[in-house]
């Protein structure tokens, strides 16, 4: 089977689920991550220096920093099985209709944090994607 067959077999089991939570992707010092570890979605370390994924109210609180307004959407499949090009797929599609995606791949699923602003179209794409093969 190629990789396309493989990729469209999964798309067609896509179930995006998006967050309610409102997210900031937020600068901070290695004292800030520390202290809000537990409230993190993510954390990168880059070379410029932390970067952490929180919910808005907390890095508003904690008057932090911070980038944008984003939602969180889950990608869910009926299998766990990892195909390379699933995100790729997913992220091409988003970006023809001009949304910008930052994509984590945890263990289990493929997470799409988009601006705020561009949820309700992302969630139609991501929705059509599946309905597109189905009926093709």
């Amino acid at each position: 089977m190629n990789a396309q067959v493989k990729i469209d077999q999964f798309l067609l089991r896509l179930t995006p689920v998006l967050h309610r939570e409102k997210l900031a992707l937020c600068s901070l010092e290695d004292h800030q991550m520390r202290a809000l570890l537990d409230e993190c979605l993510c954390i990168f370390r880059e070379r410029e220096g932390l970067c952490g994924l929180l919910p808005e109210q907390i890095a508003q609180a904690e008057q932090l920093t911070c980038e944008g307004e984003y939602r969180q959407i889950t990608l869910k499949f009926s299998q766990d099985l990892q195909v390379p090009g699933v995100a790729a797929t997913i992220v091409r599609e988003l970006a023809e209709a001009g949304i910008h995606a930052n994509v984590v791949s945890a263990r289990v699923h493929e997470h799409i944090l988009v601006a705020d602003r561009d949820t309700s179209q992302a969630m139609q794409i991501l929705h059509g994607l599946s309905n597109r093969l189905q009926y093709s």
